[in-house]
């Protein structure tokens, strides 16, 4: 009996499909795809051949979970998506990022994309992430927006998510020095969110580049903002933290930069104020440099280089058989 996977011959089609039944960062369909890629991937998905990487127990639960999403309505939709011309990266395309390599199993299976996509080109050290409290003060949102103009002004690029406070600050920064931007999104990549921020996010769409993991029409979920922090981590040869609570989620972000070995900085704020409570405490326990000038920034990506592009090839993970344990190749 033909499967849904017997009509899915390429890598592209395939990992969009997958980016619309399986969430970001989803830990089991992260390993699968690493090791055999995305077409093969939707093939072990219907079938009940060995899984690499996979104990018997949660390919059960893998497959429980998943394969009732995996339909031919999946497949006419994905197969619309692109007939719209809506832009995606997968791994083998010239402005793939590179240094999502560093998130292994990890990385997205493919980014939605508007704008320009060359931004994720070239190297590590060209892109900084800034990030921090939504709910910023005034010397919060001015600190972050004349660290991305100066940045930009060094040729810098700036990554961000976005959001209200810190991250708005850094993306008009970057706007009004004339400098390039990316938003990273926890939404479709139709979406605005938020609403406010919605002519801010169509100028970047406009002038810079929006990318997201998620597929059109996908409404914004707790589970997204936390994942798109090792993203955002991964796109840049540091982070910055501006302002953050206590219980800030760009803690959440420090923490996956610190996994991938990226330098991090805060800027230190008023110890009266809650919102410097994060960079303060980040500063004390020595998890952070101190950032005051664009060129404390500048020394912490000295050494962040990655190649250009690496060799690849389009069927890099297409199975040279229909046997049970196909080729184990890596991203």
């Amino acid at each position: 009996m033909a499967t849904v996977a017997d009509q899915v011959r390429d890598e592209r089609t395939a990992r969009i499909m997958l980016s619309m039944i399986a969430d970001p960062d989803d830990a089991m369909t992260g390993a699968v795809v690493y090791q055999v890629g995305g077409v093969e991937t939707l093939r072990l998905l219907e079938s009940d051949l060995r899984v690499p990487t996979l104990g018997e127990t949660e390919v059960q639960v893998w497959r429980s979970r998943l394969t009732p999403h995996l339909n031919l309505g999946v497949l006419a939709t994905a197969d619309a998506h692109q007939q719209r011309r809506l832009t995606t990266l997968i791994y083998s395309d010239e402005h793939w990022p590179r240094s999502l390599a560093d998130l292994g199993p990890r990385q997205p299976y493919l980014l939605w994309t508007k704008g320009a996509t060359s931004l994720l080109s070239g190297s590590l050290a060209d892109r900084v992430t800034i990030t921090g409290s939504r709910a910023a003060t005034r010397y919060g949102e001015h600190v972050a927006g004349a660290l991305a103009a100066d940045l930009s002004d060094e040729d810098r690029v700036i990554v961000a998510g976005g959001a209200y406070g810190i991250e708005g600050a850094a993306h008009r920064g970057a706007l009004a020095a004339g400098g390039h931007t990316v938003a990273v999104l926890a939404t479709g990549i139709d979406q605005r969110y938020p609403s406010s921020n919605a002519t801010m996010l169509n100028t970047i769409g406009d002038v810079g580049l929006l990318v997201t993991e998620l597929p059109p029409a996908t409404p914004p979920k707790r589970p997204f903002f936390l994942a798109r922090h090792r993203v955002m981590a991964a796109l840049s040869g540091a982070s910055v933290v501006v302002e953050a609570a206590h219980r800030s989620g760009a803690r959440n972000l420090v923490n996956e930069a610190a996994a991938l070995g990226r330098p991090v900085g805060a800027v230190p704020g008023p110890v009266t104020s809650a919102a410097s409570y994060g960079p303060n405490d980040m500063l004390r326990q020595g998890t952070a440099s101190v950032v005051a000038h664009a060129s404390d920034v500048l020394r912490l990506l000295d050494d962040q280089t990655v190649p250009v592009s690496r060799p690849t090839t389009a069927n890099e993970f297409a199975p040279t058989s229909r046997r049970s344990e196909p080729p184990v190749p890596r991203l």
